[in-house]
């Protein structure tokens, strides 16, 4: 029976040495920008509004600029939405991604045969 390898990569960006913004906050930004409400995103990923709220709020501050707009409830409900600077952050890191995946994959034969 022969060994299974595999090569696995991840990007995430720190900022003071605390993790900012990966794979998980892109998809939350993804899902936000696709329902046009926080809950929904929440709920689609499988975490509790509290915690999709967090991500949201540590972004927007810690951000140049907020990455969301939130919408308080009312008669017509609440909402989100990406601003221009969530939705760039969000694409360049997307094409970034790509890139790194790429890279890697075109050099997973050759580094996984000397292992």
């Amino acid at each position: 029976m022969g060994t299974s390898k595999d090569l696995k990569i991840r990007c995430w960006i720190d900022i003071d040495g605390k993790k900012f913004f990966g794979t998980g906050r892109a998809q939350l930004l993804v899902l936000i920008d696709k329902n046009g409400s926080l809950s929904k995103a929440a709920k689609e990923m499988g975490m509790s509004y509290r915690k999709a709220w967090a991500m949201v709020e540590d972004m927007n501050q810690r951000g140049q600029q907020p990455y969301v707009e939130l919408h308080k409830g009312g008669a017509q409900g609440g909402g989100a939405e990406l601003t221009e600077t969530g939705k760039k952050v969000l694409s360049t890191f997307q094409k970034m991604n790509d890139k790194i995946t790429q890279t890697v994959q075109q050099h997973t034969d050759e580094m996984l045969g000397l292992i």
